[in-house]
Parts: structure tokens; C-alpha cells; sequence
């Protein structure tokens, strides 16, 4: 008799990016999956049963890059003019408050509970104690950061220095590193708003606590260009010269890469990531080469103002770009096939939220971070193919179930961890205020 805390029976369980297996049963014992067999092979005694029939459960999806400092910017980024950084975002996030951050991640963890993104990375932003008091509750697996510049001419509310800067994130990872679901980053906002003391002192910190340190990385030609004038050489040769890159390093974007940049990644193992929807108007990755050379990227929203926190819309965009700009040229339709971009939301995402090996498959040993697609739709059946299908015909609306270390979070599209009900009615409220509603 094995003894586990929760048992999914008789479903269809999408393994990894390649594989699905019907009629199986998985058996979850504290935050790991105890096992993955066919349905009656093992007797059990659950403390709690879900009916997995007509449901396919599969690896949750992992945000590798998103902001939740600019939640409430929903709607507002769409068409305005460039640059959007210091016309729309930047101003928006110097009038952040606790309050509105608690209410930025209510909505976010909400948005990503449905849309079936378990982990997330958290680029940085002000008053993240309040976000991670939120995301705590939540059960998601997050990563956060603090937003940290130092550059002159910062509005007066989140100028700091480069000691300010790091202590910020020092007191955020003392407090929240390592509590529930939640690790902390160290951060470089953005190379250009950095100096030399703080990515020097950001990379120590991070490294005297073995923790990851973030940065958006080539995502203008502007950005690169303008370290290229300061340093004269570009973004990731600098930062390889200040001894920051290494496996610990997620570089955010990475659209706009040298050969000698691609070759720097590879050989530091640097994870990185791509935000379709956001990047689509800056430039296009050359990903395929960067998966030839055995670079995984991951998936990223770039946060609500980009188009809502849906990575299910990311991979479907990303897969369209792929196939115009590098599949036609070379007449190759299976430029980036759909097993492809699975395994960079699956293994990309993990190893972006440091994870990797422990996320991203089910399969004994692994964490219990999963969700169940309810497949009694037109939308999914009938299908020759799931794998396909899931990818090119699933939704956020079609996730029934969340479950994140072993935690369910949701259950037959009902939340469990927060009141969705007050949060909504909060949110509304915030619009009336606004004058939006």
C-alpha cells in the first residue's frame, strides 16, 4: 500500500514537451510526484482523490519574465508612441504604492492562476514586500527582484544610488528568500541605467548567496548601441569583462545578438528568454541558431501592458514569427515545430526560475507543479494529435486545475489560495477611480 497525499486517477498526462500517456494515474506525496503509472498498477490510500477522466494534466507553464509593477497599465500601451519605457512605463512605476503593487499582484497571481502559469520570474519593480505577501499566499513559484538604477535623472521616488540600490534587494531576499513558493533575484534593470559600481556590487551580492542575477539584455538597437558608445564593446562582452556572466545569469530578450554574444551565452550557459508579443516590435531572435547551438530559451509575457499574462497566446505568436522570418526564406515549415516550443516552456522556464531537472516534467522525483486541461471542449476533441492540438487550439480558459508543490491552488476552475470575488470588486474599484469604468 502507498500512502500519498493526493492522487490524480485515470487521466491523460502530457510527461514532457514529446510525450503523452493515457490512462495514468499520479501520486503526490508533500511537493514531489511520487509516481507516474499506469491507472490501477499501484494500490493507494490518498488523503484526497481527483478524477483525472476526460482531463489532460501536463507540466505548468513558466513565465520567465513579467512585471508586476505594471499590472494596472493594462490597456494604456497599446499604439502609444516610443519610446514606451520613458513615455509610459517609467513615469507609471515612480507612482507605484504598496497599495497599488498589492493590487498589481492580486490581479497578476489571478490572471496567472487561470491562464495556467505556475512559475514566474519577476523582472523588479518598487515595494515588492507588498507583491510578495501576495504571491506567498498565492502558492505560485516565484522569483522577484527589486527594480534597481542608478542613473541621474530618475524621478525623485525611486532615485538611489548603487548601495541603495542593492541594500533594497539584501532586505528583500533576508525577509522573502526562500519563504513558501518565493525565491529573490538581484537585478539590473536595464544596462544603460546602471553604472559600473552597480553591476560590480549586484553581482557580488548575488554571488555571495549563490543567488540569480537578472537583466533586460539587447532588446533595442538603441540599448546596445548606447553601451557600445560607453563601454565600446556590446552588452554581454561587457558584462562577461566585469566577470558577471555565468550559469546564475538570466539575460532577459536577448533579441539582438553578436555571434561573439551567442558564442558568450553558450559557453557560460546563460539562461535567457524571449517575450514574443513585446518583442515583435523591436526585433526578431534568431532563435533557431540558438537552439542549434543547444541555447533553450525560455517564454516570457513581458507583463500585463504587453497583451495580458497569457503564455499560451506567447508560444502561438512566437511560432507565427518563426515561420515567416526564418521558416519561408528557407522554405522550412518546421522552423520551430510545436514539441520545440514546449520544451522551451517547459526546460527554458525551469532553468530560468532555477529549477531545472526539478520542474517542467511529471515524472517521479520531479516537483508537483502541473495543470489539468479539461478536454470536453470542440475546441481540443476530436484530435490525432494532442500534443499539436494542446499548442496551436489550447487556451487559459480551458485549465481546470493548478496544483504548485504539491498544493492545489485550483480545482475545477475554482481558486483555492485567494478570494477572486474581492479582488475583482477591488480591481473595478481602481478603474472607477481612474475614470476608466
Amino acid at each position: 500500500m502507498i500512502k500519498c497525499d493526493l492522487l490524480i486517477k485515470n487521466t491523460v498526462v502530457m510527461t514532457d514537451y514529446e510525450t503523452v500517456k493515457t490512462g495514468m494515474d499520479i501520486g503526490i506525496k508533500g511537493e514531489r510526484i511520487l509516481f507516474v503509472s499506469e491507472k490501477g498498477t499501484e494500490e493507494v490510500q490518498a488523503q484526497k482523490v481527483i478524477r483525472g477522466e476526460e482531463k489532460l494534466f501536463m507540466p505548468g507553464f513558466t513565465d520567465s519574465h513579467m512585471h508586476t509593477g505594471q499590472q494596472l497599465l493594462k490597456g494604456l500601451v497599446l499604439d502609444a508612441k516610443p519610446i514606451i519605457w520613458t513615455r509610459v512605463m517609467l513615469p507609471f512605476e515612480s507612482t507605484l504604492t504598496p497599495e497599488k503593487m498589492r493590487l498589481s499582484a492580486k490581479t497578476a497571481a489571478l490572471e496567472m492562476i487561470r491562464c495556467g502559469t505556475t512559475s514566474f520570474v519577476d523582472a523588479g519593480s518598487y515595494y515588492m514586500y507588498a507583491a510578495a505577501e501576495v504571491y506567498e499566499k498565492s502558492g505560485l513559484r516565484g522569483c522577484l527582484s527589486v527594480s534597481t538604477m542608478d542613473e541621474a535623472g530618475l524621478p525623485e521616488s525611486i532615485s538611489m544610488n548603487a548601495r541603495q540600490a542593492v541594500k533594497e534587494t539584501d532586505r528583500l531576499y533576508d525577509t522573502w528568500n526562500g519563504k513558501g513558493n518565493l525565491k529573490v533575484y538581484y537585478a539590473l534593470r536595464a544596462l544603460n541605467s546602471c553604472s559600473d559600481e552597480l553591476v560590480e556590487l549586484a553581482a557580488s551580492h548575488a554571488g555571495e548567496r549563490n543567488a540569480m542575477l537578472q537583466a533586460h539584455m539587447n532588446e533595442y538597437q538603441g540599448e546596445v548601441d548606447g553601451i557600445i558608445k560607453r563601454e565600446g564593446i556590446r552588452p554581454y562582452e561587457y558584462l562577461e569583462k566585469k566577470g558577471v556572466l555565468s550559469e546564475r545569469f538570466l539575460g532577459a530578450h536577448s533579441l539582438i545578438l553578436s555571434e561573439e554574444e551567442k558564442e558568450l551565452i553558450r559557453e557560460k550557459k546563460v539562461k535567457i528568454c524571449h517575450c514574443p508579443f513585446s518583442n515583435c516590435g523591436k526585433a526578431v531572435p534568431d532563435t533557431p541558431d540558438l537552439v542549434n547551438r543547444g541555447i533553450i530559451p525560455g517564454f516570457g509575457s513581458d507583463g500585463a501592458a504587453h497583451g495580458g499574462l497569457s503564455l499560451w497566446n506567447e508560444m502561438r505568436i512566437f511560432r507565427s514569427l518563426m515561420n515567416i522570418y526564418h521558416g519561408v526564406p528557407k522554405h522550412n515549415p518546421k522552423v520551430m515545430p510545436a514539441e520545440l516550443l514546449f520544451r522551451m516552456m517547459f526546460e527554458g522556464g525551469a532553468a530560468a526560475v532555477d529549477e531545472m531537472g526539478q520542474c517542467g516534467r511529471i515524472e517521479e522525483g520531479c516537483k508537483a507543479d502541473m495543470i489539468g486541461i479539461c478536454l470536453e471542449t470542440a475546441r481540443l476533441i476530436p484530435s490525432g494529435n494532442l500534443i499539436h492540438t494542446m499548442f496551436e487550439c489550447g487556451e487559459a480558459g480551458d485549465v481546470s486545475e493548478m496544483i504548485v508543490g504539491g498544493k492545489i491552488l485550483m480545482e475545477n476552475r475554482e481558486i483555492k489560495t485567494l478570494d477572486e470575488e474581492k479582488i475583482l470588486f477591488e480591481a473595478n474599484q481602481y478603474m472607477k477611480k481612474a475614470g476608466v469604468l
